[in-house]
């Protein structure tokens, strides 16, 4: 009998915490997984290459429109959850993927976030709020485990 893969969804912002995602791609064939990151015309393309969905793009510096569009990720999280109904989330971060890890949790699964490789000695904010519910935390620079007691030090994503 063919065992069934666990389904993961693997979500982060676009630029380099997508970068750090796609660093991951050795472990796409081991899982039935589907990618969830900002639309940008960069991202668009993307689809041709992976099973993808998209967000809103949102930067924090325009804050009014941020709570607009962060409010519509939400929804747009909740949808893409209960459609693809996964084992397991996997981030990068950022902000993005906040909401998915925490319904995730909502939902009993399991929460994988990776700290960025950019922080070397101070945490992300989206660390710093999906560390209390994650079942897994890594972190990319032995210092970092100084704010995050109860990570795992993984070395380098790259």
């Amino acid at each position: 009998m063919r065992q069934k893969k666990k389904k993961v969804v693997f979500i982060s912002s676009l630029g380099g915490h997508l970068t750090q995602l796609l660093q991951l791609k050795p472990l796409f064939e081991k899982y039935d997984y589907h990618i969830i990151t900002e639309k940008s015309v960069i991202t668009k393309e993307l689809n041709k290459e992976y099973p993808i969905s998209f967000l809103i793009y949102g930067a924090r510096n325009y804050p009014i429109r941020y709570i607009f569009k962060f409010s519509i990720n939400i929804i747009k999280s909740f949808y893409y959850f209960l459609k693809i109904r996964p084992d397991v989330v996997i981030s990068t971060g950022a902000h993005t993927a906040v909401p998915m890890c925490y319904i995730a949790k909502l939902f009993r699964k399991k929460v994988i976030f990776i700290e960025s490789f950019a922080k070397t000695s101070t945490p992300t904010l989206s660390g710093r709020m999906i560390y209390p519910i994650a079942d897994l935390f890594i972190v990319q620079w032995e210092g970092m485990k100084k704010h995050y007691p109860k990570a795992v030090y993984g070395g380098s994503i790259y």
